[in-house]
C-alpha cells in the first residue's frame, strides 16, 4: 500500500451519534499523512469530504457530503450504516476484518462456555459467602458428550468454533452462505441452518449479523425448538433477540441460562429484568474491542483499494448486509 503524497489530502469526516469518534481515533489519524478527518461541525467544505468513519451515524448523517467515495465502519458491524436513509448510493462501504479482534471475541465466547459448563456463579457467590463447596463431582458433563452451536461462520464464528472445538467439545455451526465443513466442525448451511443448529445446541453462541432476515429471528418459536436446559450466548446484535421471549424462556426453565452482551437499547435500562436475574449475566457491549491501530490499518486499506479501482478487500454487499 502507498502511502499519500503530503501534498494530496484525502479529507474525510466522523460520523457517529453514539460514540466520540474523534477522541478515540484523531490521536492515530492525524499522524497518517495525506489524511485529514473531521468533526461534522469543523467540515470547512462538505463536497470535499470524500470518505467517512462511521458507526451508528443516524439517518441524515450522510447528507451533506454528496460526493463520498466509500464510507469506512470501526468495527465489523454495519447494520448501523446501512440504515441510515441518507446513506449515499455511489459509496462504496468497508467494515473491518482484523484477526487479532476474532480472536479476542473467541476467547470471550469460550471464557462464557466455561462459565455455564463449570456452573462458576456457584463459585462467585460461595466465595461471597466464604463457602467451601464442591458442586462438580456428581454432575459434570464432559465436553465430548456436549454440543456447542454457532450461529454465523465468518472470521468470527469460525474463530469461535476453532477454540471451542480445541476444548474437546462437538460444534456445529450454521452459515448463511454455503460453506463446506472445517475439520472435525460440521458447517450447516442454508435458510433453515439457524433453527437446525438451535435444536442440537447445549450452547448456543450468536455472532450473526443484523440482516432482514435475522432481525427478530430469535424469539418464542425458536428459543422453544432449543434444547431444554440448553444456554443461549448471546454477541451478535441485540435486534436479533426478543427479549421478552428470551425472559419467558429463561423463567419458565426451559433455558438453563443465557449471557448476554447486546441488547435491543442500549446502555441497558438499570429496571431491566435482566439485571440481577439468576440466569442471566450481563456484559455491555465489549465481546470484541478493536484497537485504533487497526481500524486506522483498515481505512488506509480500503482508500488505498478505492483510489486504485481495487474491490474492497472488507467490502459490504448491501443487499446482503455484510
Amino acid at each position: 500500500m502507498q502511502a499519500q503524497p503530503e501534498t494530496d489530502v484525502i479529507e474525510g469526516v466522523y460520523l457517529c451519534n453514539k460514540l466520540d469518534l474523534p477522541g478515540l481515533f484523531a490521536p492515530s489519524l492525524d499522524k497518517v499523512p495525506g489524511l485529514h478527518v473531521y468533526a461534522p461541525g469543523d467540515v470547512p467544505d462538505p463536497a470535499r469530504i470524500r470518505f467517512a468513519l462511521a458507526w451508528r451515524p443516524g439517518p441524515q448523517a450522510f447528507a451533506p457530503y454528496s460526493n463520498l467515495s466509500l464510507v469506512q465502519s470501526i468495527a465489523s458491524g454495519v447494520d448501523g450504516i446501512l440504515s441510515s436513509s441518507s446513506l449515499p448510493p455511489q459509496a462504496q462501504i468497508a467494515r473491518v476484518r482484523d484477526p487479532g479482534q476474532a480472536h479476542v471475541m473467541a476467547g470471550f465466547a469460550v471464557w462464557h462456555v466455561v462459565w455455564h459448563h463449570r456452573a462458576m456463579a456457584n463459585y462467585v457467590r460461595n466465595t461471597a459467602r466464604g463457602l467451601w463447596e464442591r458442586t462438580s463431582f456428581d454432575t459434570l458433563v464432559a465436553p465430548s458428550d456436549l454440543t456447542v452451536g454457532i450461529l454465523g461462520f465468518g472470521l468470527m464464528g469460525r474463530t469461535i468454533a476453532e477454540a471451542v472445538e480445541r476444548l474437546g467439545f462437538n460444534v456445529v455451526a450454521a452459515s448463511t452462505t454455503p460453506r463446506t465443513s472445517a475439520g472435525a466442525i460440521q458447517v450447516i448451511s442454508g435458510p433453515e441452518a439457524c433453527r437446525t443448529v438451535s435444536r442440537q445446541a447445549d450452547f448456543l453462541i450468536n455472532v450473526l449479523p443484523l440482516t432482514r432476515t435475522t432481525q427478530g429471528l430469535i424469539d418464542a418459536a425458536f428459543l422453544a425448538g432449543m434444547k431444554p436446559g440448553a444456554v443461549l450466548i448471546h454477541l451478535g446484535r441485540g435486534e436479533h433477540v426478543i427479549e421478552a421471549d428470551l425472559l419467558d424462556a429463561l423463567d419458565n426453565g426451559h433455558l438453563g441460562g443465557a449471557s448476554l452482551d447486546v441488547f435491543t437499547t442500549e446502555p441497558l435500562a438499570p429496571d431491566h429484568p435482566f439485571w440481577g436475574h439468576p440466569k442471566v449475566l450481563v456484559t455491555p457491549h465489549e465481546a470484541s474491542v478493536l484497537p485504533a491501530a487497526a481500524v486506522v490499518t483498515s481505512l488506509r486499506q480500503s482508500l488505498f483499494e478505492v483510489q486504485a479501482g481495487l474491490p474492497l478487500t472488507a467490502g459490504v454487499d448491501r443487499y446482503r448486509g455484510y
